[in-house]
């Protein structure tokens, strides 16, 4: 596989440009709160026992430990002529994690919605890898931290914004 250098002359982007680079991280937090809120009631209405329900969230920490590294590491060597590196994982999640997100409230089985719970996790995190290592991407070295910040900003926000619903 060739190498694929990236110039270490990058841009400075402005606040807005970051923000938008970032926004997607928004998203993938809001697929993490709709698994978090909805997934025990899911397994419980399909007939899992309350005390069946911490094996069964297993699943989703278990997924991210391995997709994770696995789709970091490709990330990094992947090269797609109009996308770039990044952007081919970015779509891929999002694609998968809707159809996951659409499936397993619908599941008639709790197997299932198991396996449900597992696309929706992978492909979450087949998205956010990514995100992250897109900051050190497109950012010189000196807006890193801002670009990092802004991720970790939307992810509050996002919780802001997640319990602000659930109020009304």
């Amino acid at each position: 596989m060739p190498s694929i250098s990236i110039s270490s002359q990058k841009p400075r982007l402005s606040f807005w440009q970051i923000w938008n680079m970032s926004f997607g991280f928004l998203g993938i937090q809001f697929g993490f709160a709709l698994q978090n809120a909805n997934v025990s009631r899911i397994f419980e209405t399909l007939g899992a026992a309350q005390d069946e329900l911490p094996i069964l969230w297993l699943a989703a920490p278990v997924t991210g430990f391995f997709v994770q590294p696995i789709i970091g590491y490709y990330s990094d060597r992947t090269w797609h002529k109009r996308w770039g590196r990044r952007r081919p994982f970015f779509v891929v999640g999002a694609i998968l994690a809707s159809i996951a997100l659409f499936l397993m409230p619908n599941s008639t089985a709790l197997w299932m919605a198991v396996i449900m719970l597992w696309l929706m996790d992978a492909s979450i995190n087949i998205s956010m890898e990514p995100f992250r290592a897109f900051v050190g991407d497109m950012l010189p070295n000196e807006q890193r931290t801002s670009g990092f910040a802004m991720q970790s900003f939307l992810s509050v926000w996002e919780r802001w914004l997640h319990r602000l619903c659930l109020i009304y």
